[in-house]
C-alpha cells in the first residue's frame, strides 16, 4: 500500500517525538512497558477491524506463538492448512493440543478431520488457515470454513498478513464478515500492508483476557515500542481517508495479471501475490538475478520455504510500482523466460 513511506506516518511520528513520546517501551506490558499510544491503537484496531478487543504484539511470528500456545487445551486438536505459514506452524508445536493437517484450501478435507478429531473424544477444535497464502497467492475459502466452524462448534483463525489493508472493505481482511464472533480470531500483521512493524490479534474479550495473563510470548517479552502503535493508528488513519489506495492497486493487480498470461507457465491468482514457479533452485536463482540485474526487486523462493522442485520468483504487486513500472519487469521476465525455454 506504499504506507511505509506516507509523509502522514512521518509527521506523526515527527510530532510525537516532539511531544515527548518515549523511543522504547521500557519493558513488558504487565510491568513498566505498556503505553496510551498502544492501548489507543488496541481501541482504534478494535473498531476499525470490528472485534471485540485487539492485542498489540511485537511481530507476527509472537502473536502467531501466543495464539496457538495458549488458547488450545490439552484436549483440543488444531487442524491446520498444509501450506500455512511457519510461524503458525511453530506455535503449534509449542501447544498442549494435538494437531494435524488438512489439504491445501480443501473444505471437505478439513471437515473429515474435524470428524476424526471429534471421534476420538476433542473438546474444541481450532480451524486454522492464511487468508492469502503467502508462497502461492491463492485465498482461503474462507466461507466454506466459516460454515464448517459454526456447524462443528469450532474456531476458526485466519492469518490476514497478506489480506490486511489489501483486501477486505476499506482494507479489513477477508474475514471482515465475519469479525466479532465468538468463533473467529485474527491476526493482521503491521510490517507489510500497514507499512510498519508488529502484529495486531483481534480476539474475542474473554480471550484477549486470557492470553493477556497466560500467553509467555506476551508476558515475558518488552512490549512493543509506543512510537509504532502512532504509525501503525496513523496507517489506519490513512486507509479510512484514503480508500483510493486500495483502488489503484487493484487496478495495478489486474494489469499484472493480464500481462503475465503471456508467460507460459506462470500461476493465475487473482492477489497481489503473482507466483512463476520455475521447478529448480538454480532457474529461479538465474531469473531473479537477471530481473534484479535490470533493477527489478524479484527474489527467488526456494526450499524449504516451499516445496522441494517448486522454486519459484514471488511477484508481489504493490503502490511504490507504477504500472510503467509493472509493465517493464514483465517484459523483462518475459524475455528471460524465452531464453530460458530456447
Amino acid at each position: 500500500m506504499g504506507l511505509k513511506s506516507h509523509p502522514r506516518l512521518r509527521e506523526k511520528l515527527i510530532s510525537a517525538l516532539e511531544d515527548g513520546i518515549d523511543v522504547g517501551s521500557g519493558g513488558s506490558r504487565l510491568l513498566r512497558g505498556n503505553h496510551e499510544a498502544i492501548e489507543a491503537l488496541e481501541t482504534k484496531a478494535a473498531s476499525f477491524f470490528g472485534s471485540e478487543r485487539t492485542l498489540f504484539m511485537a511481530t507476527g511470528y509472537l502473536a502467531n506463538f501466543a495464539i496457538f500456545a495458549t488458547l488450545p487445551q490439552r484436549r483440543d486438536a488444531i487442524i491446520f492448512d498444509e501450506l500455512m505459514h511457519a510461524s503458525g506452524k511453530e506455535g503449534i508445536r509449542a501447544s498442549l493440543a494435538k494437531s494435524g493437517k488438512a489439504r491445501h484450501n480443501d473444505p471437505q478435507s478439513f471437515e473429515e478431520e474435524v470428524k476424526r478429531w471429534r471421534a476420538v473424544g476433542k473438546d474444541n477444535i481450532w480451524i486454522v488457515v492464511e487468508s492469502v497464502y503467502s508462497m502461492d497467492g491463492d485465498f482461503a475459502p474462507l466461507d466454506a470454513l466459516m460454515d464448517i466452524a459454526d456447524r462443528h462448534g469450532c474456531h476458526l483463525v485466519v492469518d490476514e498478513a497478506h489480506g490486511t489493508a489489501v483486501h477486505g472493505p476499506n482494507g479489513r481482511g477477508l474475514a471482515a464478515a465475519y469479525e466479532g464472533r465468538e468463533n473467529l480470531i485474527s491476526l493482521h500483521t503491521c510490517g507489510k500492508g500497514l507499512g510498519a512493524a508488529g502484529a495486531l490479534v483481534t480476539v474475542p474479550a474473554l480471550l484477549a483476557d486470557y492470553m493477556v495473563n497466560c500467553a509467555r510470548s506476551f508476558i515475558f517479552t518488552t512490549a512493543p515500542s509506543p512510537l509504532m502503535a502512532v504509525a501503525i493508528a496513523e496507517a489506519i488513519s490513512v486507509l479510512e481517508d484514503e480508500p483510493q489506495r486500495i483502488d489503484d492497486l487493484k487496478e495495478r493487480i489486474a494489469f499484472a495479471h493480464d500481462r503475465l498470461q503471456r508467460i507460459d507457465g506462470a500461476d493465475r491468482t487473482l492477489s497481489q501475490i503473482l507466483p512463476v514457479v520455475v521447478g529448480s533452485d538454480g532457474n529461479a536463482v538465474s531469473l531473479a538475478n537477471h530481473l534484479q540485474n535490470n533493477g527489478f526487486d524479484v527474489r527467488a523462493i526456494r526450499p524449504p520455504t516451499v516445496p522441494e522442485g517448486t522454486a519459484r520468483l514471488r511477484i508481489s504487486i504493490t503502490l511504490n510500482a507504477s504500472k510503467d513500472d509493472i509493465g517493464a519487469m514483465l517484459d523483462c521476465l518475459q524475455d528471460a523466460w524465452k531464453d530460458r525455454n530456447a
